[in-house]
């Protein structure tokens, strides 16, 4: 080989080691605020069920009543997709894995509500009802009938119900902890948060709770619902949801979007709350912004049209919950929540639909992308990101195979793991 030309330069060693040593700060900056997405599974909806309701066979029974609003109401795969628009070639696979679904796994997410949707109780009652709700779910996973998340959402940390609210709090995790343990699924809700200093309260209540118990610091973590317009716009004009992530000092797992509070909060009229509304989507969109990159994810909120009824009336409810989930999905909030048994399967349809007809399309785009070769689209790293992490998403909750997806883009999971996971800086692994 020749020698190699020597390249001129104009700069000392130094000013780039000094320019180096001025930006460490921010590398550590950026680290530590935003790590990325954490991998983990996110589930596609939560489920809310009143404290005094919540009961053994709460899951199995969504899961059954479910499936009995489809024999009722769309007994086949045409009349589903007749019901939802969905395409021919969509309506098969899609009813066929919303009922498997509903039989194997009918809730990812189910939050244990001692808030809003909690009765008029005695504080005798809620102790009581806490309780149970800890052995319920200690019980559950014990025994394989869990759903992938469990947990509760407590009382908010306003003056009125603070107390309450601390104390339940500490009766369900004593009860878990008595039980065996918590669970890696658990989950916790702190609802209509305002200001920072709330969230903080939360982290020290936390904190003492991991040392009475001798738990590893950080174990405990919880999410944010942002139902208050304080909450995104606070008095001195500052976005507060962004101050809210970093004073749960790295312990946020969400921010769950509260569609009837927040909209009641702004003046919206009642037939007008709803998670289409130009105020809910300013909303999400300030979440979205403040929580991307620091592992925090997003969630939609709910529709209260139920799907009760006659037939009908079942049919304008389940479109109308399809459509606002599609929307979500088109918006990257891949989560929201859902009221009524009648909703999951709309939940569901949505969610595989989604996937489903997207899929081959990404699946060759990914392929194309790490086999270096050149198709109709020049994608970046970073889209070859989104593209691993959607079809990851569509394996995590069955809407996609992962034979299927082998098939199309030549990477095993791990592979696929790969390109979704980079960390800031590493957007060009080898991820065969």
């Amino acid at each position: 080989m020749g020698q190699q030309e020597k390249v001129a330069t104009s700069l000392a060693g130094a000013v780039s080691e000094r320019v180096s040593a001025s930006l460490t700060p921010v590398d550590e900056e950026l680290e530590r605020r935003y790590p990325g997405d954490p991998g983990t599974r996110q589930p596609v909806h939560t489920v809310y069920v009143p404290g005094e309701l919540f009961a053994a066979d709460t899951i199995r029974s969504w899961g059954d009543r479910a499936l009995a609003a489809l024999d009722e109401h769309a007994p086949d795969a045409a009349s589903f997709a007749a019901v939802l628009g969905l395409a021919d070639d969509l309506a098969e696979p899609v009813y066929t894995r919303v009922r498997a679904k509903l039989e194997r796994e009918p809730v990812e997410d189910i939050r244990v509500d001692f808030e809003d949707g909690y009765g008029g109780r005695t504080d005798a009652d809620e102790d009581a009802d806490a309780a149970r709700a800890a052995r319920l779910i200690a019980a559950a996973y014990a025994g394989g009938a869990a759903a992938p998340y469990m947990g509760i959402r407590m009382k908010c940390m306003e003056a009125a119900v603070r107390d309450r609210g601390i104390r339940t709090l500490d009766v369900f995790l004593t009860g878990l902890m008595e039980a065996g343990g918590l669970p890696d699924g658990l989950v916790l809700t702190l609802p209509k948060v305002t200001y920072p200093q709330q969230v903080t309260a939360m982290v020290r209540l936390l904190e003492e709770f991991e040392k009475a118990r001798g738990l590893t610091p950080g174990r405990i973590g919880f999410e944010i619902q942002i139902e208050t317009s304080q909450s995104i716009l606070a008095a001195d004009g500052t976005a507060a949801v962004a101050r809210m992530i970093d004073a749960a000092e790295g312990r946020a797992t969400g921010l769950h979007y509260g569609t009837f509070d927040y909209s009641a909060c702004l003046g919206v009229s009642a037939a007008y709350q709803a998670s289409d509304h130009p105020a809910a989507d300013h909303a999400k969109a300030i979440m979205q912004v403040a929580a991307a990159g620091t592992g925090v994810r997003v969630s939609d909120g709910s529709t209260n049209v139920l799907p009760v009824g006659p037939t009908a009336k079942v049919h304008d409810a389940w479109r109308l919950h399809y459509g606002l989930t599609r929307r979500a999905l088109a918006r990257a909030y891949y989560q929201g929540w859902d009221m009524h048994p009648g909703h999951i399967p709309t939940r569901y349809a949505a969610v595989f639909a989604f996937y489903r007809e997207g899929f081959e399309q990404a699946a060759a785009r990914l392929a194309a992308y790490a086999n270096r070769t050149t198709g109709d689209i020049a994608d970046e790293p970073a889209t070859a990101k989104a593209l691993a992490g959607y079809l990851l998403r569509g394996l995590d909750c069955g809407a996609l195979d992962t034979a299927e997806v082998t098939r199309l883009t030549g990477l095993t999971l791990a592979g696929l793991q790969t390109y979704a996971g980079p960390r800031r800086g590493d957007l060009t692994p080898s991820a065969k």
